[in-house]
């Protein structure tokens, strides 16, 4: 459960820096979206699926707000975390998500191009952005939750379908720890199963 959730999570997401109102964020979230599907066509382009990973854990870090999602999705665990286990906690979030999602954004892109907006309304803190893929497998329809950082935006979570990726996440993370007496420990030791099995480069 915690795998296929964390899969298609989407395209999850340094820590954020002060928000800025949406009237000074100079790149249209649109836009943003848009040029955020071309990297992506360029990535999956790449037959070196080491290349493909290296070049994603780099789009992750310059557009997605990885601390910001892996803060969410860690929940109330947070706070009963000690510092280095929370530390831990991020570093194999992190290794999870660009090995996953590398994979899954090069089977959607690569099935049928990169992401076409359909439309995009401004938030207080940010902006949503509708999009769709269209490929073999049908039209898969995919939000883009932005946050206003630094006159840009960055990713923090992904709504495939109707599904918010951070909100199920958050939940199997609970269910993990849940169903070993609440300890927080349950869930590094899950997360560093999941990294082994996706055997990172």
């Amino acid at each position: 459960m915690l795998r296929r959730s964390l899969l298609t999570t989407a395209v999850f997401l340094i820590a954020g820096a002060a928000a800025v109102s949406p009237a000074e964020a100079r790149i249209d979230p649109a836009a943003f979206v848009n040029n955020l599907g071309r990297q992506l066509q360029v990535v999956v382009e790449n037959p070196s699926s080491e290349a493909r990973r290296a070049e994603f854990r780099r789009m992750l870090h310059k557009d997605f707000d990885v601390h910001r999602l892996s803060w969410f999705v860690l929940g109330r665990f947070s706070r009963i975390m000690t510092p280095p286990e929370r530390q831990e906690f991020l570093e194999l979030f992190e290794y999870y998500v660009v090995a996953t999602y590398s994979d899954r954004l090069s089977e959607y892109v690569g099935d049928g191009g990169a992401p076409r907006v359909t439309g995009s309304r401004l938030e207080p803190d940010g902006a949503i952005v509708a999009s769709q893929f269209s490929g073999r497998s049908g039209v898969i329809r995919i939000d883009w939750r932005l946050r206003n950082h630094h006159h840009s935006y960055k990713v923090t979570d992904i709504i495939i379908d109707g599904l918010s990726m951070a909100a199920n996440g958050r939940s199997e993370i609970e269910g993990v720890a849940e169903r070993n007496g609440g300890q927080p420990q349950a869930i590094l030791a899950v997360m560093r199963q999941e990294v082994a099995n996706v055997a990172l480069p």
